[in-house]
């Protein structure tokens, strides 16, 4: 089960999604709730810009009377006790938002977390064999908290950016749509750089996840059979393959640490070529005569939108890359809730009053294809007889009692007990 990253991987995959979503299907107030408030603070966003445009335009250069405040500057007192108390409730909004997805990943991760260790419980020991316990223990822990990741730093997030985005936009298109589109003309660069930077994280946090699942399969093993290494001295042969481990995760994280650091630069710079179009598109007396008047505030205005615009746009495509990671971590976890290979726990026949008959009949049985550890094995063990196996490590005793408590199940033939098949018992009354 160990995960390698696929040469191509769908940039979403709905189908994975709503599997996530059914999860969240008991707590969908908190969902709607989540969009609702997205919605209020993509609206709030642009006010704040336009009350800072009011108050440069019709406060300080042509001193409006206020309606509410008397005196001189009586308008600018107004429209900052506006500004104040609209930054309290976008504030208190914006608490609410982040607790309300936090706590919605939190109880859709506590959700999958037991319905994936209770599908660990029921799985045939077979898969054990097959499967690294670290690798479950990835699945069980760290993949499904990856998941939490689309609620509070994925999906909804990223729907929230996009509306605020949207929103300052539309306030800019509205001011002044020649002036917008200069100020938009560096774009081009950051949606390539930002498609690039997105690539690069992506493939970085594949290898990341790949490292962690085998550090932890590899640390879980070798702590367990700790015994046997200091017993072979084999204690620095097993230390140089951990530090191979070790380095692949840590250049994996570098990698995307380097990724990160060449993005951020590359957006600021975008950002100061837009500021610099708007003071030079203004300096060239664009704006007409009708709103010269009125530049400062314009300007003003689209200073404080560029910065609400750059600020999700500078963690859009790392959000991306987080959702991504949920979608991966999540299609692992439903391989593990997939998994139909579990012993069948109800039979028609309750183990009472057994007299203890234990009959095999040419069973047949591998842990692994058709490698048999024990072939065509007959015996029959009367109700008070003693039956000694002995043998080789490796001969199959363990395996004759495994699969009479139908531990593993057989390839071929029967077992009976009292003449019944041991798949017809219920299994907890047979195993008791």
């Amino acid at each position: 089960m160990t995960d390698q990253p696929k040469a191509k991987r769908k940039i979403f995959n709905f189908s994975l999604l709503r599997r996530v979503f059914h999860f969240a299907a008991p707590y969908k107030n908190k969902f709607y709730g989540s969009l609702v408030l997205a919605i209020v603070l993509a609206a709030i966003a642009p006010i704040r810009p336009f009350l800072i445009q009011l108050t440069i335009n019709d406060g300080i250069k042509n001193d409006t009377t206020s309606h509410f405040v008397n005196g001189p500057g009586g308008f600018i007192i107004e429209i900052t006790i506006i500004q104040i108390i609209l930054l309290l409730l976008e504030t208190g909004f914006r608490f609410l938002f982040t607790f309300s997805t936090a706590s919605l990943g939190q109880s859709v991760v506590r959700d999958m977390r037991v319905s994936t260790y209770n599908k660990i419980l029921h799985l045939n020991l077979t898969q054990y064999d097959k499967t690294a316990i670290g690798t479950l223990t990835t699945r069980t822990i760290n993949d499904i908290e990856s998941i939490n990741d689309i609620f509070s730093d994925g999906l909804i997030p990223i729907i929230a950016d996009l509306l605020a985005i949207f929103s300052v936009l539309s306030y800019m298109f509205y001011v002044d749509w020649q002036l917008t589109l200069v100020c938009l003309a560096p774009f081009p660069f950051l949606i390539v750089a930002t498609y690039y930077f997105k690539e690069s994280v992506n493939k970085s946090f594949i290898r990341v996840r790949n490292a962690v699942a085998n550090l932890n399969a590899f640390v879980q093993e070798h702590i367990t059979g700790m015994a046997v290494i200091q017993a072979f001295a084999a204690e620095k042969k097993e230390f140089g393959k951990f530090n191979r481990i070790n380095k692949e995760h840590r250049n994996a994280n570098i990698k995307a640490i380097f990724a990160y650091s060449v993005f951020f630069p590359v957006v600021e710079l975008v950002m100061a070529l837009s500021i610099g179009l708007l003071v030079w598109w203004a300096a060239k007396d664009v704006v007409s005569a009708v709103q010269a008047e009125k530049v400062a505030g314009v300007i003003t205005a689209f200073i404080l939108c560029l910065n609400l615009l750059f600020r999700p746009l500078r963690v859009i495509a790392d959000k991306f890359n987080v959702l991504q990671m949920g979608m991966i971590a999540s299609e692992r976890v439903f391989k593990v809730l997939d998994n139909e290979d579990t012993t069948m726990r109800d039979g028609i026949v309750n183990a009472e009053n057994l007299k203890g008959k234990v009959e095999f009949d040419k069973v047949w049985f591998a842990y692994i294809d058709e490698q048999y550890v024990l072939k065509d094995i007959s015996f029959t063990l009367n109700a008070g007889d003693t039956l000694a196996i002995v043998g080789h490590t490796g001969s199959g005793k363990t395996s004759i009692i495994s699969l009479l408590n139908r531990l593993y199940q057989i390839n071929k033939g029967s077992i009976k007990v009292d003449d019944i098949k041991i798949e017809d018992f219920h299994l907890d009354d047979l195993r008791a």
